[in-house]
């Protein structure tokens, strides 16, 4: 739209929502109806034929108008293909629809230069040598694990979180061009044959009954709709897509969500979609709506910090949420990242953990019936972030270790310790034994701590040395332990 003249092109008006045309004027003068309309008209027109079957009568209607007023024959251009859709829309109220066309769709307007022409060219030019060589394009993305830093779990109920990507763990994808589209099955998390029943029930004892798969099919079908809804046509080409991860399961590390985020930006790439189509905002949501389908329990949280990657706060305000569809994301700068990331953080969770989307209970149903008690707790979780996040912007290593312990303090006095489970409580006693404080990354399995400094400071120690006390005391509890590497 900014690079084009109104006077010289169609400009509509769309619906956001139903990408349903609701206004359309051709070439208007400046200053006139339609000059401020926010979109370019299209490359090309498809119409249905209760739109064809209208030309005629549009033609002789304009012939005889033009007639009647000014005493000759009008000129080709008020016959021209925008006009009839201005009328069509304007006069006969017919449904429009925009489709956004990605790829190399993008050069249309007066203000096409050489260099868009290029790009034009290269883009089929290199399709034209990859089919001629044999040579297939890949696409490989990653995404990282994360942990939440403060606030969780009010991500899910109208609260304030701080969280962060961690590059201890990931989740890739690589994608190919190909005749059918095919899923691979991962060989350890989507296993189909086992060399006995203790195999299998090992197999199943710890990495469950679903591997991989689910999520990579949920994804493909959610995008199909996702770009539907949207009004994004999808050029007809298959692939085939196969995921990694050693992010570890059931530990409430957002494994799950790392391989959907992975997939949907191999997408996004694979058909040449950018923020443009799907603003960065938006993106989260629909991870978190792939979750949702396979009945995955999980909040926005997650979905926001591996979608923006590094130190994120984020602000999940209902009527902000209500009016927008997605709350206030905000990726805090890079010196507080830096300063975060010199701090002695680790995690730590069970080497045989149970299913981490059992930890949030009853909780869910005492929100909806708006439980007092359950409010007041999510509210002092986003008051937590708040002052967390003046914290870390204030490199208070002291306060930031305060406010973790209330964190979880207040999920245990919301939740309960049966909900909580025992080896959870024994981790965060032994890390609070050894002057950590600790809390949930997420829902469960894993804890996240940060050794508290000596006399106001490291006291001269390195990380390490700091790390290395709690270190032990957990591992000969045989939990694993991790330092972590934000990412």
């Amino acid at each position: 739209r900014e690079a084009d003249r109104p006077s010289e092109r169609g400009m509509c008006q769309v619906d956001p929502t139903t990408s349903s045309v609701i206004s359309f004027s051709e070439k208007p003068k400046p200053g006139s109806p339609g000059s401020d309309f926010p979109y370019v008209s299209p490359l090309f027109y498809i119409l249905a034929p209760e739109a064809w079957s209208a030309i005629a009568s549009f033609n002789s209607s304009r012939v005889a108008e033009s007639a009647e007023e000014n005493g000759f024959t009008p000129s080709g251009g008020l016959f021209s293909f925008g006009h009839f859709v201005e009328h069509a829309v304007e006069k006969l109220r017919l449904p429009f629809w925009g489709m956004r066309m990605p790829g190399a769709f993008f050069l249309i307007g007066a203000s096409s230069n050489l260099r868009e022409y290029q790009q034009l060219d290269d883009c089929f030019r290199r399709q034209t040598l990859e089919s001629a060589n044999g040579t297939v394009r890949h696409v490989r993305t990653k995404t990282y694990a994360r942990v939440g830093l403060m606030g969780n779990p009010s991500d899910g109920f109208n609260g304030k979180t701080i969280a962060v990507t961690v590059k201890n763990f990931w989740a890739s994808v690589e994608l190919w061009e190909s005749e059918q589209l095919r899923l691979l099955p991962h060989p350890l998390y989507d296993p189909s044959s086992f060399s006995g029943l203790a195999d299998l029930h090992f197999i199943g004892r710890r990495e469950g009954y679903y591997g991989g798969t689910r999520l990579l099919m949920a994804t493909c079908k959610r995008f199909q709709e996702l770009c539907t809804s949207l009004g994004i046509a999808l050029p007809r080409k298959n692939f085939t897509a196969r995921y990694d991860t050693n992010v570890p399961r059931q530990v409430g590390l957002a494994g799950s969500s790392a391989i959907v985020t992975s997939l949907f930006k191999a997408l996004l790439e694979f058909y040449d979609l950018s923020t443009e189509h799907i603003p960065l905002e938006r993106q989260p949501a629909f991870v978190l709506s792939v979750e949702q389908e396979l009945g995955i329990q999980a909040g926005l949280q997650d979905r926001v910090v591996q979608v923006y990657r590094g130190l994120v706060y984020m602000n999940f305000d209902a009527e902000h949420m209500a009016e927008k569809g997605y709350g206030v994301y905000q990726r805090l700068p890079q010196e507080t990242f830096e300063w975060l990331q010199s701090l002695p953080l680790f995690i730590a969770y069970e080497a045989d953990p149970s299913d981490s989307g059992k930890i949030h209970s009853n909780v869910r149903a005492r929100w909806d019936a708006k439980d007092q008690e359950v409010i007041t707790a999510m509210s002092h979780f986003a008051e937590l972030t708040v002052r967390a996040k003046a914290a870390l912007e204030a490199k208070d290593h002291a306060k930031l270790c305060d406010l973790m312990d209330e964190n979880f303090k207040t999920r245990r006095d919301l939740y309960g310790d049966a909900c909580l489970g025992q080896k959870n409580l024994r981790m965060i006693e032994i890390c609070q034994k050894h002057k950590a404080a600790a809390k949930f990354p997420g829902s469960g399995g894993a804890v996240l701590g940060l050794c508290r400094p000596i006399g106001g400071a490291t006291g001269g120690m390195s990380k390490a040395d700091l790390l290395q006390p709690v270190r032990e005391a957990l591992e000969a509890d045989n939990f694993v332990f991790c330092p972590l590497d934000t990412a």
